[in-house]
């Protein structure tokens, strides 16, 4: 059998401030794009994850198994 995945990540935003040397990710997973169990892929769970203060920016990056399983992750960088 032949497995298929797919990942895209994309920018969401951007700050004036300098980029830090700080990175923060929080992942959530989820069924069918739409069963999410306790998933908490926010910006506010990837600073405090990452101990970010100032954003600088937030990716958010989509993996899909053939719209099984996806997972979103958000990165956060700053300082």
């Amino acid at each position: 059998m032949f497995l298929a995945s797919c990942s895209l990540t994309m920018p969401v935003a951007a700050t004036s401030n300098p980029v830090g040397s700080k990175t923060g990710q929080a992942t959530g997973t989820c069924f069918f794009y739409q069963i999410c169990l306790g998933a908490d892929a926010s910006i506010k769970a990837a600073c405090e994850n990452g101990g970010i203060t100032k954003i600088s920016t937030v990716d958010m990056k989509t993996t899909s198994l053939f719209g099984i399983i996806v997972t979103y992750t958000c990165i956060v960088t700053g300082e």
